[in-house]
């Protein structure tokens, strides 16, 4: 792994799968068919901090569900691309639409299907339990799984990098 504080300081945008990374990779379906899926509230108030702080964000995702169309706008989610297994294509309609460039996109993965896009971004992360393939591609690695605070944590460590975690942290201690 590459040191990724230094390419952490030039992103502008992180781009997050949802199964595996959003979530714990676990698909709930209904009798129904409905599928559910457990979200963190300490990973989306950690996008929520991005979003405070100027950071846009993306998220690219095999699967299709509303769930995932409703807590992404719940969050602020501007770019959202569902049911795209190949996410290169996305990726690609996603640079154009935003107009950065590679080294100022992050990528968080876990599975192999993230790898394309990985390796074309400046700063790819994989979740602490991803496929070994993808740890082995990746410039940073959380401490945490999937679901289970990882992207909190990616959160806090880009805004951080760029020197802006404390004055957000200092919003919720101030007493006015």
């Amino acid at each position: 792994m590459t040191d990724y504080k230094a390419r952490a300081k030039a992103i502008k945008m992180v781009v997050f799968d949802v199964d595996g990374v959003l979530t714990d990779g676990s698909l709930f379906l209904g009798d129904d068919g409905q599928e559910y899926k457990a979200f963190n509230s300490r990973d989306g108030h950690g996008m929520t901090m991005l979003r405070q702080a100027g950071i846009a964000m993306a998220v690219i995702t095999g699967r299709r569900s509303e769930v995932v169309r409703i807590r992404m706008e719940s969050l602020g989610v501007e770019y959202v691309y569902q049911g795209r297994r190949d996410k290169r294509p996305a990726y690609t309609e996603l640079i154009q639409a935003c107009g950065l460039e590679h080294s100022e996109i992050a990528y968080m993965g876990d599975d192999v299907v993230d790898l394309p896009v990985m390796r074309q971004v400046g700063l790819a992360i994989a979740v602490a339990d991803a496929h070994p393939l993808v740890k082995q591609y990746c410039h940073w690695q959380t401490r945490l799984p999937g679901g289970a605070g990882a992207a909190r944590e990616v959160c806090e460590e880009l805004l951080a990098a760029q020197g802006k975690l404390d004055a957000i942290f200092a919003g919720y201690l101030s007493s006015s």
